[in-house]
């Protein structure tokens, strides 16, 4: 089983970041909508923290795979280069420049309350905008609106992906067990 990726076959390290990844997503997404309802509270405000510190580990994990990318490049994708194949391609782009774009976002709006960021409860993240109202409402509601964009784009993409392992391509084959 080989960690990095091949001319035909995703490795383990790839493997592994994707599937962590997602996880992590699904959990955070979930989170962020029951937070979404929630009126900020003494009893509930360590679920605001968790929510940041798995968007700083979502961050982190997304800048990891993107240096692995560079390091040990995936293997081309299968199938025909026709017009669908170039929207899944523009659609898997924009889900990682969302995964980037989304923690900043929060990061800014959390900044933007005037109150300590903080990862883990042990530390404190630096303000990326100075405290204001106005500044709050814009960050959050562009992370709101992102984080929407983000669901639509991942349901398309497993949506995808199911639908061409029932065609027997051998995608979703290749992202769980490294090759076809």
């Amino acid at each position: 089983m080989a960690l990095r990726n091949g001319p035909d076959e995703f490795g383990l390290v790839t493997r592994l970041l994707h599937w962590t990844m997602m996880l992590l997503i699904f959990g955070q997404l979930a989170l962020g909508l029951r937070l979404e309802r929630m009126e900020p509270g003494l009893a509930n405000l360590w679920l605001y923290g968790l929510h940041k510190t798995v968007g700083f580990t979502l961050l982190a994990l997304i800048l990891i795979r993107i240096t692995w990318h560079l390091a040990s490049p995936p293997p081309a994708p299968l199938g025909p280069h026709n017009a669908l194949f170039w929207a899944a391609r523009a659609a898997h782009w924009t889900i990682y420049a969302l995964l980037v774009g989304i923690p900043f976002t929060g990061w800014a709006g959390s900044s933007a309350t005037g109150i300590d960021v903080m990862i883990a409860d042990r530390w404190t993240a630096p303000p990326l905008v100075e405290a204001s109202e106005a500044g709050e409402a814009f960050w959050f509601g562009l992370h709101d609106a992102l984080t929407k964009l983000l669901m639509a784009l991942l349901a398309l993409h497993i949506l995808g992906a199911l639908k061409r392992q029932a065609e027997g391509d051998g995608t979703l084959t290749r992202m769980l067990k490294g090759r076809v």
